[in-house]
């Protein structure tokens, strides 16, 4: 480490001690009625969805097909729990049983339109939580479209807050704890807002409360605490922070950590190279898409540039004083990991889901796995879960990547992950791996 980086950490080592318990307020507070009840087993006259299953398992993992409705942005996520496999795209929702067999399936007018989904299953409320952002509406309100099943069966009833940020100019990432649901956006004029999960699941007006610029991106808190953890990556540096709930019930956000990452692989990732084309696709952002929270820890996996190629790296980070525990990286130099994400069990174990590409190869679907009591920042085999059959035209790909916890058992993993068909068009695939 350099004296200047030496220098800095000191100085953010000070800071953190020093302010990490000065209080963030939220900036302002408003009351969001939600706008329909959504019961999509009775009254639904939402324009159907039907894609997916066929089932079937090979070395012990389920396989099966998710939505293959989509071009190149689809964005799908996947969140497990109540006997239930949810999808969510940019087209809407699908829901499986746990044997990967279709069971229903609805257009993203059910939940008052948009796009850019991000899902879970609150392990702590058994709730699926499900958002998209609508920025088309002719009213220009933007909406973040904040979605809460009343139980933990998704075919039922949810409750719907259209929550408006009308300078934003991009979806965002959404997190829960025992307490709390929260959202940032990652563009445009950045803000985080949070709101009572007990509020929302049972569909009365819910309090939102907004913090003026991001927190951080919300994290996934498994383990059973009130506290809401956001992280936030800046180019040499990373911070934890926490909201947590005043005597009168209103929330603030405090620093737990601010510190140097010392990461030897921390730049963007290059485009990546598609057999067939000089047409280059998005290897993804160095920022996480889904972080969770588990056994006091952060865990997080980002693509990044390693050597002139896109690969993986995945860090284990403990949330009281930001010390990495371990980090790996899953890199090749004939071939390019993109679109990652990971997910953690009770136990420590961890699946992390990304896709290959590269000049001899289309977009495919891939994970791979660590067991708790395996060498510290070593994965194992990669699982490969199809092969792609086309390239695309263009070099957008969304967050084409998403891993989840079994909300059920709270050790088996799931991910889904994109595939192209032979006209280079999104389609899903989605693993179940059992632990």
């Amino acid at each position: 480490m350099t004296i200047r980086n030496l220098l800095i950490h000191a100085f953010l080592l000070f800071c953190t001690s020093t302010f990490a318990q000065e209080r963030i307020l939220p900036s302002n507070t408003e009351i969001v009625n939600p706008i329909h009840k959504t019961d999509l087993n009775n009254g639904n006259t939402c324009p159907p969805r039907k894609f997916g299953g066929d089932p079937q398992t090979v070395d012990g993992v389920l396989l099966f097909k998710a939505s293959t409705d989509g071009n190149r942005q689809v964005d799908p996520q996947v969140a497990v729990g109540g006997g239930f496999v949810m999808e969510g795209s940019n087209s809407g929702l699908m829901i499986y049983n746990k044997q990967g067999e279709y069971v229903m399936g609805v257009s993203q007018k059910c939940f008052n339109n948009g796009i850019d989904p991000k899902l879970a299953f609150d392990i702590h409320n058994q709730v699926f939580l499900f958002d998209m952002w609508w920025y088309y509406d002719k009213e220009k309100t933007k909406p973040v479209n904040v979605a809460v099943s009343e139980t933990s069966n998704p075919t039922g009833a949810w409750n719907i807050y259209p929550v408006s940020r009308t300078k934003e100019v991009d979806g965002g990432g959404i997190g829960y704890s025992r307490k709390w649901i929260g959202y940032s956006y990652p563009g445009g004029e950045e803000n985080t807002f949070i709101m009572k999960t007990s509020q929302a699941k049972s569909g009365k007006p819910a309090s939102v409360y907004h913090f003026k610029g991001s927190l951080g991106h919300p994290i996934f808190t498994q383990d059973a605490i009130d506290d809401l953890y956001f992280f936030d990556f800046e180019d040499s540096t990373y911070t934890i922070r926490r909201v947590r709930e005043n005597a009168d019930g209103s929330p603030y956000a405090e620093v737990v950590y601010t510190g140097m990452h010392g990461l030897t692989y921390f730049d963007y990732p290059p485009a990546s190279p598609q057999k067939g084309t000089a047409q280059k696709v998005s290897s993804g952002d160095r920022n996480p898409k889904n972080l969770v929270f588990q056994s006091g820890c952060i865990w997080i996996s980002q693509a990044v540039e390693c050597k002139g190629r896109s690969a993986v790296q995945w860090l284990q980070i403990r949330a009281k004083d930001g010390k990495i525990i371990q980090k790996g990286l899953i890199s090749s130099d004939t071939t390019n990991y993109i679109q990652t994400t990971i997910a953690v069990n009770k136990r420590k174990d961890v699946l992390i889901g990304f896709q290959e590409v590269n000049q001899n190869m289309f977009i495919s679907p891939r994970f791979t796995y660590r067991y708790a009591k395996d060498k510290k920042g070593t994965t194992r085999e990669i699982f490969r879960m199809g092969e792609g059959k086309g390239c695309t035209e263009g070099q957008s790909w969304g967050d084409y990547s998403g891993s989840m916890i079994d909300g059920d058992n709270l050790l088996d993993m799931w991910t889904i992950q994109s595939i192209t068909n032979e006209k280079g068009r999104n389609e899903s695939m989605i693993a179940r791996k059992k632990f």
